[in-house]
This record gives C-alpha cells, structure tokens and sequence, in this order.
C-alpha cells in the first residue's frame, strides 16, 4: 500500500493549525487533572531575557504544534521570546555534546533518558522548580525521578517532560488468522507466533540498527525478558552472562522471522513499513496508529481499526519489562537568563498547557507527573492503555545499577544494540558479542 506525502512519519513539516488535529479530549481533559493549592516559585524573567531550547523533531504532529502554539503562549504573557529547534532524534546527542562541551548555543536542551548525569556539572539546579511541579502534581513518577535526579540525591538536575514508550503493535486480523486472539507473554509462544505470521506473508520487524528509541527498547526488551541486565545493584558490569548468552540465541531465531532491512533502520523505519503494510507486528509508541486514524485514506483508517497494542511480553521477568525513553529538559548553566528558563519549563509543565499538548498526542508521551494520568483521554480509548503507565516502570537504562554518566554513554553509543546486530547477522558468536559488549561497556563505567 502506497503511503502518501501526508502520512509519511517524521518527514512532514508541522504546519498544521491546532485546528486541524485530530484531538482526544485536549482542552476539556485539563479539568479532569487533580491539584494541590501550592504557591509557585518566583522565577522573573531578567531583564532582556530571550532564550533558545532545542528538543527532539516530532514524531506525530500535535507534539510540534502544540509545543510551539504553548511556547508563543508564554511569549505573550510574559515578553520574553523563544525561539524553538527541533532536530532528530539521531542528530540531537551529538549536538547536545557541542553545547556542553563549547558552552554556547541554546539555553535549553530537551535530551533523552540518562542525557543529563553526563553533564550534571555543567547543569543549573532545578530542585526548586522540580519540588513546586511533585507537590502540586501528585509527586513524579519512578522513571522520572530516576533519571530527574542525580543518582541517590534528592537534587534534581534536569525536568522530565514525558516518555515515550514501545508496546506491542499488531493488525489484529493477521494475528487471529495465524491462530492466536492476544500476544504470547512467554518467549516461546512469541517466537511461535512471528513464525506464523511469516509464513502467512506478515512478518514482524523490529530494529537493530542506531535508532534511539526502537533499537534501544527491543534490546532492552531482549535483555530484561530473559532476566539478563548490564550490570547490578551495586554497578558491576553483568552483560557476560548465560542470561545474555540465552537472549542473543532467541533474538538469532526472532531475527529470521523479520522483513527484511531492519538491521538498517533509524526510528522511522518501522512505522513506514507497518503503514506500508510490509510488517504486522513490532514494538512502538503510538506514532502508528496515530498517523493511521488521522489519514484522509480510508485503507490506512481501516489499518488503524485493526491496529491494537499489548505491554511487551514478560518472557521470564516477574513483569512486563516495558520501560520508556524520557525526555528530559536541561538548562545548561551558560545560559544569561535562568530564571527565564526556569520559567518556560514552569509553565510549559501547568495544566493549561501540558494537558492539550499531553491529550493531543494521544498518548506518544507518556506523562512524568501522577495526576496526569487522571486525564480522561487514556481511557476514552482502551487502545491507549498500554502507554498511560509508561513512566510508572522500575525498569530503566542501565538496570539494575545506577543511573550514572556510564550507564548514559553505553545507550548512546548502542553498546547492547550493536552487540545483539553482530550476532543475529552472524558476524560473532553470542559469547564472543557478550564478552565484547561488556569489555566495551566496562571502559564507560570506568570513566564515570
């Protein structure tokens, strides 16, 4: 099936008026958030005060316009003007790198996942602005405090905004026709039912190539679902183990049910192929069947009527070991204008502004703060379900350890993605990819 101009992911401009965007109860949802009567910190803006912020390129179109429409918001109430970068998500590290390293450049950066521990020192404190949003928003959820804050203190070093988390997406007739009403929670039946769906002609796809939030999470998914981790409690690498060694000989079996191409896909990939109708099964955020229900075709509206999700199968994990990649806002101390920046993120944050832009994007973003999830947009729609508690997880990168500047590096540079790529294309043996992976994650620890 031909994808048109208009639904094609991550290459769209986002010039549609808010107007034009399918919405889920986006304005009237902001009632339904419970808060406490606290008083906001005092963060005037300085006198001149202008500032740039650099956040990930949009993956479904209510994220750019809604952010930008909340921005110019902001701008009018209070004077000062912003301007807004939005870069891919591949580009964005290296260029979050620059920033930290040359001190100049955008006041705010909006990274991902661990991004902030590698330049906590080079980060203003936003324990003041993190303690107002907890207190009148319910408190934080796990994830965000985990990666908010510096390992085993209570200062916060970055504002998680929210988190997008990878469910299981699957055209529910194709599934039915191999012979199965839900996704198998064990690794066997999983595996069973990708076979199935490949001799049927609807194979699955997921990536292990250098996407950020795909390749990432199915690794992570690899790993945790067979127990395995990067290292433990206490910060010791772990990667060398049976575990590891069991996860890289089942992803070996996964990878021969797949499409073909998925070595070399960015976080794109997938949801091209799953609107292509080359693929029936992956894991995503909702990017897919966002883009599904929003077409103006009707063959890709269907799609999204056979479209459901389902948390990631546990394997042998207590859990579905479903996690999330935050996005978290930094302010890098080189900026002329703290409390402005403070500011922004204040009120980028509030209800009258976070809810629309959080409801609009039908649940890409996982919400960072509890009385959020009060909003009645998760469950108008029971195939939201899955991603309403992406941020509620004990699983996070570089479990089970601490979150450190190490743990961040690994993720970054695909230590695990790229150890799991070497083998399922025979290029290693599962034990020489495990050795490997944890010599080369040991040299990050060591650093950090």
């Amino acid at each position: 099936m031909a994808i048109s101009r208009r639904d094609t992911l991550a290459l769209a401009s986002a010039s549609l008026a808010a107007s034009s965007i399918p919405i889920i109860g986006a304005r009237a949802a902001v009632s339904d958030v419970p808060t406490a009567d606290v008083k906001p910190p005092s963060f005037k803006p300085e006198a001149g005060a202008e500032l740039r912020v650099l956040r990930p390129a949009k993956f479904v179109d209510p994220d750019e316009v809604y952010w930008r429409q909340n921005t110019e918001k902001f701008t009018k109430e209070t004077g000062v003007p912003v301007r807004v970068d939005f870069l891919s998500w591949e580009d964005l590290r290296p260029q979050t790198a620059v920033v930290a390293n040359t001190g100049a450049g955008p006041d705010i950066v909006v990274g991902f996942s661990a991004d902030p521990q590698i330049y906590v020192s080079k980060l203003v404190d936003v324990t003041d602005l993190a303690t107002y949003l907890g207190a009148k928003y319910g408190g934080w959820q796990e994830l965000a405090i985990l990666y908010g804050t510096k390992w085993k203190t209570k200062d916060w070093i970055s504002i998680p905004i929210g988190g997008g988390t990878g469910p299981v997406v699957y055209r529910q007739s194709w599934v039915k026709e191999a012979g199965y009403d839900r996704i198998p929670d064990d690794h066997a039946g999983f595996l069973a039912l990708c076979q199935k769906l490949k001799q049927i002609g609807h194979p699955c796809g997921f990536s292990l190539g250098h996407a950020l939030g795909d390749a990432n999470g199915f690794a992570s998914w690899l790993l945790w679902s067979h127990n395995a981790k990067l290292v433990d409690e206490n910060g010791a690498i772990a990667l060398d183990s049976k575990e590891t060694i069991e996860a890289l000989k089942y992803a070996t079996e996964l990878q021969k049910t797949m499409v073909a191409g998925t070595l070399s896909w960015n976080d794109a990939g997938n949801n091209k192929a799953y609107a292509a109708g080359e693929i029936g099964l992956t894991f995503n955020g909702v990017s897919i069947y966002y883009v599904l229900k929003a077409s103006q075709d009707q063959k890709l509206r269907d799609m999204a009527v056979d479209t459901q999700h389902q948390a990631l199968p546990k394997g042998l994990a207590k859990r579905s070991p479903m996690s999330a990649t935050p996005m978290n806002a930094m302010v890098f101390k080189h900026t002329k204008y703290p409390n402005a920046a403070k500011e922004y993120l204040r009120y980028m944050m509030e209800a009258d502004q976070y809810g629309p832009w959080l409801s609009a994007c039908i649940g890409y973003w996982s919400n960072s703060l509890k009385a959020y999830s009060k909003m009645k947009f998760w469950s108008d729609d029971p195939k939201l379900a899955p991603f309403a508690g992406g941020m509620d997880t004990s699983y996070y990168s570089g479990y089970a350890g601490p979150v450190t500047p190490a743990s961040a590096a690994v993720e970054a540079n695909y230590t695990v993605v790229d150890m799991f790529a070497s083998v399922v294309t025979g290029n290693a043996t599962p034990e020489s990819a495990a050795k490997r992976a944890a010599q080369q994650a040991a040299r990050y620890y060591k650093q950090s």
